[in-house]
């Protein structure tokens, strides 16, 4: 997210200037700068923060250049110029002195404009990497600038490198002439920019001022300096993303009014004391208190809730169904799958018995003769609890009084589906929205940050650590043993192999002839094995599942589509095929199937040998801890945040300086400041919040801002 910044004292719109106009770029360059960079405007370049700094203080003689391949820096003339032929083409060599000896320079491509461009015997500076050959040094392509016009440069001692492609690289646009530009940038803003921070937040946290930070940034006086300039945009590009995301978050409550819970009454009271089927953690009772401190209010809640699996997300979201039962009003429960929306199902309704409430299950097979019965009783208020996938959304679909909508998974759904449900009624529903994916802390904090978070952080008493172990394909003899052995302890197995969609066919056969080696090795009658994947149709899918649940067969083949939700506590053993294929969360979530009854349960991931740099560190790390939310971490380290949030959401995570991976403890600030700002002036009238206003302002005007939905 760029942060804007305007100049005091002259047009504010100046650095909303096309790019087109600043002098040295002309129609071309700013096409490319377009493409490539996505720089549009005057402040689109100023928000290109360099990648790395190189050190310019520094000018080496010939005679005490290295064989280390090192960025160096030589003043000297060109006295001979010549071109040599060689295997393919020519190269441009240019004899260069200083009072210490000799070296050269070379070119393999661009040869007459820059032999046109040379001159001999008048001093320059070199800069590039100093390669060793035949006994002496040459720069390759250096970048190469009159002493002169060199010392009458704006420069610092630590040159910046910005980032760049390779077509504005071969069409002319280097770091060079980036770096002109940037300079000619400063001369017409004269190097001022208006403060987009308040001064009690420049004083509180030490800050260098917003024209300081800029200058410094692109033309650092010091390391020292360079710092301060870095640490002070970090924490303004992170400061307004909590800033307008907490915001989000108090209009909401302001503008959205929810129908307030105040009792609670038979339902939840009976079931709590008298049908509850084990003591619930102290995570659960404090998620259970901040559901019921939104659903008291006047406000819309939406609460996001977190839970590793297993960890009794299922049980929370049953008793706040029971508060919204206490009121008078009806419930739902979205699931992304079929499978998922069954198990939860099964689970609720076999606990309404017990409280004599109405649920019924609606998903894409439900029979036309089971929907009719489904709608009337929806509308006229006899049906309380109705659980689901998609077809939820149907137009058709139309409740009495929908008080709670839960959503599972919910990162499965799209912003319009997800809206759908808000619209079943005159006033939109509490939502409650769960996932067993762990979301790293920092992430949580800025994709779902206009949400309200609960955590279930602890399992449930008396639940045994899963046992992970690394196998390879070779081992596969040894792995078939212990299957048998559990199965003769009466246990259940999971065998799954990866489904990556692009591959539909060859994951096929994969499962297939997987399967096949299965059958070979657990002969009928002995075993009966089940087998579930996608192309299957839901009903047969469906009577394999149950085949598995009822305890009918002992082995499970399946795809990942057993990814979520399936609970059957007598399975004790997953084994991951082709572990190496799959992702650090859904390892997780696979394994989190098993472990779910009292016996020790195992989770054996087979790969071949081959294995690269992240899929070791992704084995490492499931055999290692159990723990999600580390698991978690260690996934956004590998893939970045981007790809762990998704296609939908990546591009909300396009900052400009601030790194999630390395900025946490900023972003913590960050966010701990935008919350005491705006709990001191929400609408921020203050006059010593001005500045903050002020950017604000202008950041929506040039929509330079995330508005998305979580």
């Amino acid at each position: 997210m760029p942060i804007d910044n305007y100049f005091s004292g002259m047009n504010p719109n100046l650095l909303q200037t096309p790019i087109d106009y600043l002098k040295g770029v002309g129609p071309n360059r700013a096409d490319l700068l377009k493409k490539e960079l996505g720089i549009f405007t005057y402040q689109d370049l100023l928000n290109l923060f360099p990648n790395r700094y190189l050190d310019r203080t520094k000018y080496y003689k010939i005679a005490e250049l290295q064989r280390n391949n090192a960025d160096v820096q030589v003043i000297g003339k060109i006295t001979h110029i010549k071109m040599v032929e060689q295997k393919r083409g020519k190269r441009l060599v240019a004899t260069y002195r200083d009072e210490t000896g000799v070296m050269e320079l070379v070119w393999f491509r661009g040869h007459k404009w820059i032999k046109e461009n040379l001159k001999l015997n008048v001093p320059y500076v070199a800069f590039g990497k100093a390669n060793h050959f035949n006994n002496g040094f040459s720069i390759p392509h250096p970048e190469l600038e009159l002493l002169k016009e060199h010392q009458q440069k704006l420069r610092s001692a630590l040159q910046p490198i910005y980032p760049s492609t390779e077509k504005l690289s071969n069409s002319g646009i280097t770091n060079r002439v980036v770096s002109g530009l940037m300079e000619q940038l400063f001369k017409e803003t004269q190097s001022k920019f208006a403060e987009t921070l308040s001064p009690t937040l420049i004083k509180s946290l030490k800050l260098v001022s917003k024209s300081k930070a800029i200058f410094n940034i692109h033309f650092p006086e010091n390391g020292d300096l360079l710092a301060r300039a870095t640490y002070r945009l970090k924490f303004e590009e992170l400061f307004y993303i909590q800033l307008q995301l907490l915001l989000k978050n108090l209009i909401h409550k302001s503008k959205i009014k929810g129908y307030p819970f105040n009792a609670i009454g038979d339902y939840f009271n009976t079931f709590y004391n008298e049908h509850l089927p084990f003591n619930l953690t102290g995570a659960q009772k404090r998620v259970l208190k901040e559901i019921r401190s939104d659903l008291g209010s006047n406000a819309q809640m939406n609460r996001l809730l977190q839970g590793d699996v297993g960890s009794g997300k299922t049980i929370v979201a049953f008793l706040s169904m029971l508060m919204a039962l206490d009121n008078g009003f009806q419930a739902c429960l979205m699931a992304p799958t079929e499978i998922l929306s069954v198990q939860h199902y099964t689970d609720i309704s076999e606990m309404c018995k017990k409280l004599d409430i109405s649920v019924s299950l609606l998903t894409g097979s439900s029979k036309t003769s089971e929907r009719r019965v489904i709608h009337k009783a929806l509308e006229d208020g006899s049906l309380q609890l109705l659980i689901g996938t998609h077809a939820l959304l149907e137009d058709k679909v139309k409740f009495k009084n929908l008080g709670l909508a839960i959503i599972d998974e919910q990162h499965r759904f799209g912003v319009a589906q997800r809206s759908k449900l808000w619209h079943k009624n005159e006033y939109p529903p509490h939502v409650l929205v769960m996932t067993a994916t762990p979301i790293p802390r920092t992430l949580a904090m800025s994709v779902y940050g206009d949400l309200d978070i609960s955590v279930i952080d602890e399992l449930p008493p008396g639940r045994k650590d899963i046992k992970t172990v690394h196998r390879f394909d070779s081992n596969r003899l040894k792995v078939f043993k212990f299957i048998r052995d559990e199965i003769e302890l009466g246990r259940q197995i999971y065998i799954v192999y990866p489904l990556i969609q692009e591959s539909e066919a060859l994951d096929y056969k994969d499962l297939m002839d997987g399967y096949e080696s299965v059958a070979r090795e657990f002969p009928q009658p002995k075993y009966q094995i089940s087998i579930v994947h996608g192309q299957m149709k839901p009903a047969d899918k469906e009577y394999e599942m149950q085949r598995f649940i009822k305890g009918e067969t002992q082995i499970m083949v399946a795809t990942t589509v057993i990814e979520v939700g399936v609970n059957v506590p007598n399975a004790s053993v997953m084994v991951i095929e082709s572990a190496e294929r799959f992702g650090l969360s859904q390892l997780h979530q696979l394994r989190g199937r098993v472990g779910r009854g009292a016996e020790q349960s195992y989770c054996i991931l087979m790969t071949s040998f081959k294995l690269s740099a992240d899929a070791k560190t992704r084995i490492e790390t499931m055999t290692r801890t159990s723990d999600g939310f580390e698991i978690a971490e260690v996934d956004l380290k590998l893939r970045g945040p981007g790809d762990i949030m998704g296609t939908q959401q990546s591009g909300v995570l396009n900052l400009r300086i601030a790194d999630l991976l390395k900025d946490g403890e900023i972003l913590k600030i960050a966010r701990s400041y935008a919350f005491q700002v705006l709990k001191e002036d929400p609408a921020l009238q203050q006059e010593k919040n001005k500045p903050l206003k002020d950017t604000y302002a202008q950041m929506a005007k040039y929509k330079n801002i995330w508005n998305y939905i979580s």
